[in-house]
């Protein structure tokens, strides 16, 4: 019940439209339970029997005043029942309106609500999130919820209402009757418990293993590529398979239990009907009822006996709904990133300094970063070189606030990293990746997406800066050609440059390029770089990279090792003392060295 409280926490304004389904729910069974009683009426009429008849006085009066004979007051009947069904279906109209927008609202809520839960949750979360399993959660376990509310509750709660409403107007019939009639109630009250609490874990396991399957569906439709690069298909497929029989066991299984408690059910409601109906009879032959009075009873029945076989129904609908609302709950309660924020917005010039700064995560007892120090000053060009984790990427995750150092101080123009806000400082920092990721939008909303307000001449200035206007022209619809999911129709190094170009029209005071000038080719390097050198404004940019010839233009280059600051100084210094910065320029620098000259000459010129 804990889940089923909490989608009432989730959707408590909206209570007042869910009390208005009900009410429109209960209204509909009650004027449904007088069409029996018409029914009986006419076979009194006919002269099946003489016992008054339970409907509404003015409509007996009025019955009894038509004249023309029996004829004319069935055919008035009739037509009272057509009117009476009109109405039921105007009510039945709103009740499904209603339904369907309560489950639009709290679904459009839930999955705002949801989104933006995911997108504020740390990195260190997403690093290890199961994609698949998000994707469920956020759709198909909200569409539980949504319908639970709106159209699962009020039928649950209007099958009590519907029994109660037919045991009365059984009840008015003969007493005995109606206590016959709900001897079905417990024991189907009773079996629907039981199947209840088998649901809740079957629903679950059910909804484990169907993650998993899609899962592995979006993994091999985002990995097709390399799926196919490896002719690895058949491997593939076998997965799929694997997962595939498991989910459907799980499902094939929770149908057989399903289909033993719909049989049991339907025999039970086939022995109801027959001990009522015998009931009748016996009652008939003492002179406690007539024809008409049982015909309405059995009529009157299925308002008993449907709205219980149903109950199971409903349980199960409880059951998918409790698990759906435990699975999201497990996802909001996880504690965002900005639950540890600073609310400082200082004026940021683009100078940082590290003082004697650590960090690990938490599951692991190895330093990534162990006591580092360095200053930068702004406006500076620094190079991050070294092993691959040595601590390159963790410096700048920090600084944009991915992660949080665990001890020492970050100084941001002298103002300690963690006051400033996170979000401020964001647009402070902006950070291309070495895997650039593109939405699948035109190649200008792609670059002006940080900016609403961006005119088209800054951003074709960024994307000349970042050396890809003139292919951008190249095509088809320049600007305005679509890049597909995740860039698909450019290739990796246009994808990177357009990053680049995303990145230089915020204008931030601080940039960060995490090895992602080391994947362009090294003349499209140089001349991006020279023309960031050229631009008015000068920004403090950190470059993280393995290419030595890109590191020597740097005014600083720190030199990292097993999370510690291995050497640091120019080009010139690093080469002239022996460490690693010096082993890695004599296997790269002397090969690219010549290269890298002519290239400086042709860019000059």
């Amino acid at each position: 019940m804990k889940g089923i409280k909490q989608i009432f926490i989730w959707s408590k304004k909206y209570i007042p439209v869910f009390i208005l389904i009900l009410a429109l729910s209960i209204l509909l069974q009650w004027l449904f339970s007088y069409l029996p009683l018409f029914v009986q009426y006419s076979f009194k009429i006919l002269g099946y029997g003489d016992s008054e008849v339970a409907l509404p006085r003015f409509l007996l009066n009025w019955f009894e005043s038509i004249e023309g004979g029996t004829l004319k007051i069935i055919l008035m009947v009739s037509i009272t029942m057509v009117l009476l069904q009109a109405i039921r279906s105007v009510l039945r109209f709103i009740d499904n309106y209603f339904q369907g927008a309560l489950a639009q609202y709290i679904g459009h809520d839930m999955r705002i609500k949801m989104y933006k839960h995911i997108c504020d949750l740390p990195f260190s979360y997403h690093n290890n999130a199961d994609i698949g399993d998000l994707i469920q959660r956020s759709t198909s376990d909200i569409d539980q919820i949504s319908q639970f509310m709106s159209a699962n509750l009020p039928n649950f709660i209007g099958i009590f209402v519907t029994v109660g409403i037919g045991a009365y107007q059984v009840g008015r019939i003969s007493p005995v009757l109606m206590w016959v009639s709900l001897i079905i109630v417990p024991i189907t009250a009773i079996s629907s418990v039981i199947y209840f609490r088998y649901c809740n874990k079957a629903f679950d396991q059910i909804e484990q293993k169907e993650s998993e399957m899609t899962t592995v569906i979006q993994e091999n439709v985002n990995g097709a590529r390399v799926v196919r690069a490896f002719s690895n298909e058949l491997y593939e497929f076998e997965k799929m398979d694997k997962v595939n029989i498991e989910y459907s066991k799980r499902n094939a299984d929770f149908m057989k239990k399903m289909a033993l408690f719909w049989g049991i059910s339907d025999g039970t409601v086939f022995l109801q009907y027959a001990l009522t109906l015998s009931t009748g009879i016996i009652l008939a032959q003492r002179g406690l009822l007539d024809g008409a009075d049982i015909i309405a009873a059995m009529l009157l029945m299925g308002m008993l006996v449907w709205p219980m076989r149903g109950l199971g129904r409903m349980v199960a609908a409880f059951g998918k709904s409790s698990v759906a609302a435990n699975r999201i709950k497990e996802i909001l309660d996880m504690p965002t990133e900005f639950e540890n924020d600073g609310t400082l917005t200082p004026k940021i010039s683009g100078e940082i300094e590290f003082k004697n700064v650590s960090f690990r995560f938490k599951d692991d007892d190895r330093s990534l970063l162990d006591d580092i120090s360095f200053k930068i000053k702004p406006g500076q060009t620094v190079a991050l070189v070294g092993k691959t984790g040595s601590g390159k990427s963790t410096i700048c995750n920090i600084l944009a606030r991915f992660l949080d150092y665990d001890s020492g101080n970050v100084l941001l123009d002298g103002v300690e990293l963690k006051d400033i806000n996170k979000k401020y400082l964001r647009t402070q920092i902006k950070y291309v990746l070495q895997d650039p990721f593109l939405f699948s939008k035109t190649v200008y909303e792609n670059i002006a997406i940080s900016r609403a307000d961006i005119s088209d001449k800054e951003v074709e200035n960024a994307a000349k800066i970042a050396a890809i206007h003139n292919e951008v022209m190249k095509f088809d619809k320049g600007y305005k050609t679509i890049v597909g999911e995740k860039g698909t129709s450019l290739s990796g190094g246009q994808k990177q440059r357009v990053a680049i170009a995303r990145m230089l029209v915020s204008d931030s005071p601080v940039i960060i390029f995490d090895d992602s000038l080391s994947a362009l080719d090294t003349k499209t390097d140089v001349l991006i770089r020279k023309a960031l050198k050229l631009k008015d404004d000068k920004q403090t940019m950190i470059i993280i990279t393995h290419r030595t010839t890109t590191a020597k233009e740097s005014d600083l280059i720190l030199v990292l090792d097993k999370g510690k600051i291995a050497d640091y100084g120019t080009h010139d210094e690093l080469v002239s003392r022996d460490g690693l910065y010096k082993e890695l320029w004599g296997i790269q620098g002397q090969l690219e060295e010549e290269f890298f000259n002519v290239l400086n000459s042709e860019v000059k010129a």
